[in-house]
């Protein structure tokens, strides 16, 4: 790789698990708006839930999720009701003939909760919505937060697969974001759910963090591959501690570059895949046998707000504070202060902004989803999707095309790829069929 095109496709882009995306959100989306979009959902339409605790006991500093840390169980307690008030009103506007077919814990720490009230929130959402038996249900998982009881817990409420962040396994890396977490821990937490009969486990490490060098992530990744996760995802560290203040704990002396960065990533997606891992994506690499494995080989893969994954369900219903939904017309997002969702829950729903999708939404959407999943997209697919609408984004993709010097972009018989060279670069590629990025009115992380 030319190192001069690592630096000069490096330029802050969004990360494109959603199109248009957040920054883009506005308040003239209200509750009523949400509403009709509940209850216009049609028998046999499929669901997936997202539930958000906004709650860890430790504040990592690396961390970009709407968190808050907290030293006492009763802030939790207090949420915890807010939370079943919004699954009941919110199951009351969906039709019972909707089944769901995925449900995801995320925070913040959901394996916080207490195993009894772990078990309650997976009985709420059975109650309220149709969790049908076979759905697949993921939980995210702080090894430093769980026990036996709460590994039983989670057995009760069905989950299919745990999630785990392990970061990098060396201990500078980990005292400088302030996330200790031993590799014992973490393997204790894998044979914990395989013991209970968990049929997935993932795996999420970074690169670019502080103190990270090649040396670090060959280590990790080593350890990482002894686990045999199922999944595996590596994620650019996003240094925004202009919107995430807690950032400003890390030494960013202590950051790797660019260059740095590219090819700690590298080295680690190589070794993931000698040990038989297909490549999903940007960042994520799966067994063969794993359905995200699948979804890639015959192009159903899909992104959203988790990263990548085989869900094709027709809504995405967020629940908990700071949630995003995606329905058919548009996104939703609930109030991100913890106080303030509760207090709008109490009143009715806690929807504070959004977005109506456009046609050209949907269409630029569906494109660039195309890009993030599969490195290609049809002409032809495009035009029957959308017609004589997709012309103009067509035009744009011949321009692409022809002002491309650095041979990121190839095309034949109307199949627009990104090459080998393009594909490191497939964020900022992305956003050339964004004409929301260059309205500037959002920060983001580098791309690579």
């Amino acid at each position: 790789m030319d190192t001069t095109l690592v630096e000069k496709y490096s330029r802050p882009t969004p990360r494109y698990t959603s199109y248009p995306t957040a920054p883009h959100f506005h308040n003239a989306i209200t509750g009523e708006h949400y509403r009709d979009w509940l209850t216009s959902l049609s028998p046999g339409d499929t669901i997936s839930l997202y539930t958000h605790i906004p709650y860890c006991d430790r504040l990592c500093w690396f961390c970009g999720c709407a968190t808050k840390q907290t030293n006492r169980y009763h802030p939790v307690e207090r949420y915890l009701t807010a939370l079943k008030q919004e699954i009941a009103s919110v199951g009351e506007l969906v039709d019972a003939g909707c089944p769901v077919t995925a449900v995801h814990f995320g925070g913040g720490s959901p394996t916080m909760l207490e195993p009894a009230d772990m078990i309650d929130l997976g009985r709420t959402l059975r109650q309220h919505f149709n969790v049908t038996p076979d759905a697949e249900i993921s939980v995210e998982m702080d090894p430093n937060d769980l026990t036996e009881a709460k590994y039983d817990a989670l057995a009760a409420i069905g989950v299919t697969r745990a999630s785990l962040g392990v970061q990098d396994f060396d201990i500078r890396v980990q005292r400088a974001i302030n996330r200790e977490q031993s590799f014992e821990q973490t393997r204790a937490v894998v044979e914990a759910m395989r013991k209970r009969n968990v049929r997935s486990v993932n795996l999420d490490m970074l690169y670019g963090l502080p103190h990270q060098n090649l040396e670090t992530i060959k280590d990790t990744a080593d350890q990482v591959l002894s686990l045999q996760p199922d999944r595996i995802a590596l994620f650019g560290y996003a240094h925004v501690p202009w919107m995430k203040k807690h950032q400003q704990m890390i030494d960013e002396a202590k950051l790797p570059g660019s260059l740095e960065r590219y090819e700690q990533a590298n080295l680690a997606a190589a070794l993931f895949q000698a040990h038989g891992y297909q490549r999903i994506g940007i960042d994520h690499f799966a067994r063969s046998d794993d359905t995200l494995a699948g979804a890639h080989q015959d192009g159903t893969l899909h992104r959203n707000f988790q990263g990548y994954t085989d869900d094709d369900a027709k809504a995405l219903i967020g629940l908990g504070a700071s949630s995003i939904g995606k329905l058919p017309q548009g996104y939703v997002q609930n109030s991100v202060p913890t106080a303030d969702y509760q207090r709008r829950v109490e009143s009715g729903l806690a929807t504070v902004r959004g977005l109506t999708f456009s046609q050209e939404d949907r269409m630029r959407g569906w494109l660039i989803e195309r890009l993030m999943c599969d490195f290609a997209f049809s002409s032809q697919q495009l035009i029957d999707r959308f017609g004589s609408s997709a012309d103009p984004l067509l035009r744009e993709a011949k321009s692409l095309l022809a002002d491309d010097t650095d041979g990121l972009v190839e095309e034949t018989d109307g199949h627009y790829r990104l090459t080998e060279t393009g594909r490191p670069f497939v964020r900022s590629i992305a956003a050339k069929f964004d004409p929301y990025f260059s309205k500037g009115i959002a920060r983001h992380s580098v791309s690579v």
